[in-house]
């Protein structure tokens, strides 16, 4: 593809993230696979400038409000300020780019020839940014993300790393290392979580040995520790209360060494399907698939990683920042309520309650547990920081007090709190 074309590629796949509420990479796996005659390069390429704007999306949404305010706001336009911005291409590369040949974008017009005349030669950064601007956070989500500060939400805004999860049933993390690195994929032990791997670089992991015989997962280093900190040990009765597709399950089912019961709940069947591949691949045979039906349980961990905002995983998933309205997070504020309401008498007396959220807003987290302790008298929390040394080992983290709570700036992981509270008596 030429320069063009990639460009065109980019703006439409932007205009189709903002149509779309899938993730960006669903959308981007569904246009390369329409279109074969993009090669890899090409798809790198595109992805780049695709994810680069999303990342600087408020920072050039304000710059194209200074420069062109009656201008509509649009994948095309972004891609114009980005190449003003962040290249800093010059006036006679953009014609060449916008020249409206075979797959390349139309010719610009007036509007657009000015827009990037007045953006020519100006910095990303200014200094008349306020400072959810420069944060590249929603400004309507200011009051609840204006806590975490300008360097934890610049964190957010970086590319994610790519961890696995050594399945414990299969190997152990050396021979994970070494399995991988048969497949040519140098990977490197986490700081925090015992069964954690960092790749060096992205790899197309399905057509990996030691991903297809189950060997290892893929799954963010937080969410690891989350699980390991359930505790969940072998002959124990333990559910997964949203399950989804099964990521978590399988973590569980490690840590009993696939002995006990594991009961994976959720509302969606179609979700509990995409699990029965999974768990045959990882070698559980503990697990049953459940529809939540209420169902009383004596349970000795209930594990509740309840539907949330997202926002500890805007590294992954750009674009979900900007879905996100006031609106809908005081309904997954409700939600999660609700879902702690529903689980918490699944739990026997001397079990666990342990609340889980990719989540770095307040509200989603300790505002939440608190909020579920008012009304459960029988809970009441167990230190996170106490539980450490037992549950994952090494040094205890910054963030682990009564709770826990890891962010990308602090401990290069997605963002996430979880909460352990034990029924007494």
């Amino acid at each position: 593809m030429t320069p063009g074309a990639r460009l065109q590629a980019a703006i439409e796949l932007l205009d189709a993230i903002d149509a779309d509420g899938r993730p960006p990479d669903r959308l981007m796996a569904a246009y390369t696979r329409a279109r074969r005659y993009m090669g890899g390069g090409d798809r790198a390429a595109v992805r780049e400038r695709v994810y680069g704007v999303m990342r600087r999306r408020a920072r050039l949404d304000w710059w194209l409000r200074q420069a062109a305010p009656s201008l509509p706001v649009d994948g095309r336009r972004r891609v114009i300020a980005d190449l003003a911005l962040t290249d800093q291409a010059e006036a006679p590369a953009l014609a060449s780019l916008f020249d409206g040949g075979q797959y390349r974008a139309a010719p610009l017009v007036s509007d657009e020839t000015a827009l990037f005349a007045a953006l020519s030669g100006k910095s990303l950064d200014d200094g008349a940014q306020p400072e959810s601007v420069r944060a590249e956070a929603p400004e309507a989500l200011w009051p609840e993300l204006a806590a975490l500060g300008v360097a934890e939400l610049q964190a957010l805004n970086r590319p994610a790393t790519v961890d696995l999860r050594v399945n414990a049933l299969k190997a152990t993390r050396d021979e994970a290392i070494a399995a991988l690195a048969a497949d040519g994929i140098v990977a490197h032990p986490t700081g925090l979580s015992p069964w954690g791997l960092r790749l060096e670089k992205p790899a197309a992991l399905d057509q990996v040995k030691t991903f297809r015989n189950g060997m290892v997962e893929v799954q963010d280093e937080a969410s690891q520790v989350a699980a390991l900190l359930t505790d969940a040990k072998p002959g124990m009765t333990v559910v997964d209360f949203c399950a989804g597709a099964g990521g978590k399950t399988l973590a569980l089912a490690a840590s009993m060494a696939n002995q006990g019961r594991l009961l994976a709940s959720d509302i969606a069947p179609e979700r509990l399907a995409r699990m029965m591949p999974r768990l045959a691949r990882a070698g559980v045979t503990i697990a049953v698939p459940s529809v939540l039906s209420g169902a009383a349980e004596s349970a000795d961990r209930v594990l509740v990683d309840a539907p949330c905002s997202g926002s500890g995983t805007w590294r992954r998933d750009p674009a979900a920042k900007w879905r996100l309205t006031r609106e809908r997070l005081a309904e997954l504020v409700d939600l999660q309520a609700a879902i702690l309401a529903e689980a918490a008498p699944l739990v026997r007396e001397g079990g666990w309650l342990v609340y889980a959220v990719c989540s770095l807003i307040e509200a989603e987290g300790s505002a939440q547990v608190r909020r579920f302790l008012e009304t459960h008298a029988s809970f009441a929390p167990v230190s996170a920081r106490d539980l450490w040394h037992e549950a994952v080992g090494g040094a205890v983290p910054e963030g682990c007090g009564e709770f826990l709570r890891l962010t990308p700036g602090s401990h290069g992981t997605d963002g996430f709190f979880a909460a352990i509270l034990e029924r007494r008596a």
